[in-house]
Formats: C-alpha cells, structure tokens, sequence
C-alpha cells in the first residue's frame, strides 16, 4: 500500500515528548490495516471474539489511541471517501496478492511452519465495510472527530493540515507528502517503536512536484511504475528531465493510465474544503456495550483504559486533549 520512498527520504527522529499538546490528523484505514496486519495470534490468527468476528482493528483503536492521548496526542481520525476510477486495477491485484497469501497461509499451519504462516497471515489482512463502520462507531464513542474524506483519505488529511488545523499527518505511507501534508508522522500505530519519525516536505531536498515524478516513476497505488526503477534511480531521472512532461516524452509509460492525469490528481486531489472537527465526553457505557458485549473484550481491562481517559479530564488537559 502506497508508494515507497525510503531509499530517497530520511526522517527526524522524534519521541513522543515532542508531539505533547499537538495534532495529529490520522490515515484511519492505513492505522487499521497496521492493526489487523499485526495484532495477531502466534499463527496469524487474527483476534477474534466468541462468534468469529475479527476483533483486531478494535483492539488497536481502543487501547493506543487511549494510551496516546494519555501521552498528551490529541487526534482526528479521517476515513477514504470514493476511490478515484483508475484505482480499481490496483485494488483487483491487491485482493489477489490477499487471496493467494491466505492460501499460503492455510498451507504453512496445516505443515505446522509457524513463522511463514504469520508471514502469510499478514498479507491477507484486508480492511471490510464491516471493520470501518465499526472503527468509526468506537471513534466517535471515544468522542474523537470522524471525517469522511471525498476520495483519498491520506489528501484530507493534507487539507487538515495545510489548514493549520493539525501539525501533522499519521501515517506510515508516504503518500500524504504527495498529497501536500507539511508533515508526516511515521510509527504511530507501533506500540513498541523505540521513535517515530517526522518527515517534514519544506525540509526534503526535493519539491512536492518532484516527489510525485518520483513516485510514479517507482509506483503508486495507481500505476505499478516502470520495471527495474527505485527511488534512487527515478530521483536522477527526475533531475535530468525536470517536468512531467519531459519525463511522459522520455520513458516508457507501459500501463493505461496517462501519467499527467495521475500528476495532477496528486497535485489536486478531490477534498472537502469544508468539514468539521468535533470532540465530545466519551460515551462510556456505549464503548462497554460494543467492545464487551458484543466483541467479548475483558470488562476489567476495558475499565482499567476508560479510567485513563478520566484522568486525563480530572488532570486539567482535557480542553486540549478530548474537548470537554
């Protein structure tokens, strides 16, 4: 999912003191599929409550984010709206990536390979209808702002930062740079990250321009890019032919899609100018009935993190942190 810059950028590395008292608006499907892909059991097993529902996207939600506002985060969480028409060959080879590693997967714990089975596992995990009606159900429960975003999640999010209504943008792609996030944060959804890092554009050796080039040189989320280029060689592409159209004239684009269009979609994306963030008191009794009753999660434990929550509003951040 997304494209990979990694070759080309280096983040700062910054702890969580850093992030005290600021904004971070979150890529929710990005930190959801995070959660399914990891918060699994020694086989790949997703979590799961006594019916066979996947519980491991609520596990996630739940107690990190409650455990980031207690660190002094305040967050928005933003949800993808309808994908752009060229987006649907890369999500026909992405549930075939998912149905083939499930396959193997089921292969790998029937011959009792462990770690391959895990492996699979976590290339099958896919982000249902189901998953995000409910993330967004526990969000608004805990009284954080849900945004519906007009297409691509990772631009409203940029939206809400250029904005100045968010420092920065959480997300472990790099996409949201492209999309014109000032800032991303990287290894949110981590909880044993020993850092994060923080990639800021106006600090990148390249422009916003250059960085999109660059990622459809290597590939995106719409195009599969060209064979045999990484980061590092499309950057010098990149510098030798400057514009997009120079660089349409020059390589060879073998897929559908015509490379300007993709160039401005990143430019100028399709977000809502207007939305609206809201935090409220969290619903307490409501979170208990939808985690515990209906998804089995340990009542104890779950009381144990809402009397986090309590604290927060009892400790004098509750103005900056929930809203109250």
């Amino acid at each position: 999912m997304g494209v990979n810059l990694s070759g080309i950028i280096n983040g700062e590395k910054v702890n969580f003191d850093f992030l005290v008292g600021r904004t971070l608006v979150v890529d929710s499907y990005n930190i959801i599929y995070q959660f399914l892909s990891s918060i699994r059991q020694p086989d790949g097993t997703p979590l799961m409550d006594s019916r066979g529902h996947i519980t491991s996207h609520l596990s996630g939600l739940f107690y990190r984010t409650i455990n980031l506002i207690e660190r002094g985060l305040k967050l928005i969480f933003v949800f993808d709206g309808e994908p752009p028409d060229f987006k649907e060959l890369e999500i026909k080879r992405r549930k075939k990536i998912r149905e083939e590693a499930k396959e193997k997967w089921e292969e790998a714990i029937k011959e009792g390979k462990l770690e391959e089975a895990k492996k699979y596992a976590k290339m099958s995990s896919s982000v249902s209808e189901e998953i995000i009606n409910e993330s967004k159900l526990l969000l608004t429960y805990l009284g954080l702002p849900v945004i519906q975003a007009k297409s691509e999640g990772e631009a409203q999010c940029a939206k809400i930062c250029q904005d100045g209504n968010a420092f920065a943008t959480a997300s472990q792609d790099f996409d949201s740079l492209l999309f014109g996030s000032p800032r991303t944060i990287r290894n949110l959804s981590i909880s044993r990250a020993e850092y994060l890092e923080l990639i800021e554009l106006a600090k990148l050796n390249y422009s916003r321009e250059q960085l999109i080039m660059i990622a459809l040189l290597v590939g995106t989320d719409y195009n599969p890019g060209i064979k045999g280029i990484g980061p590092k060689k499309a950057l010098e592409l990149v510098k030798k032919y400057r514009t997009i159209e120079n660089l349409r004239k020059n390589m060879e684009w073998n897929f559908e899609i015509d490379i300007e269009t993709l160039y401005y979609f990143f430019l100028e994306p399709p977000i809502f100018e207007n939305y609206k963030i809201e935090f409220s008191s969290p619903q307490t009794e409501k979170i208990k009935k939808l985690l515990c009753d209906e998804h089995d999660f340990s009542e104890e434990r779950v009381d144990k993190f809402l009397e986090k929550l309590e604290q927060v509003k009892k400790s004098g951040k509750q103005t900056s942190l929930l809203g109250f």
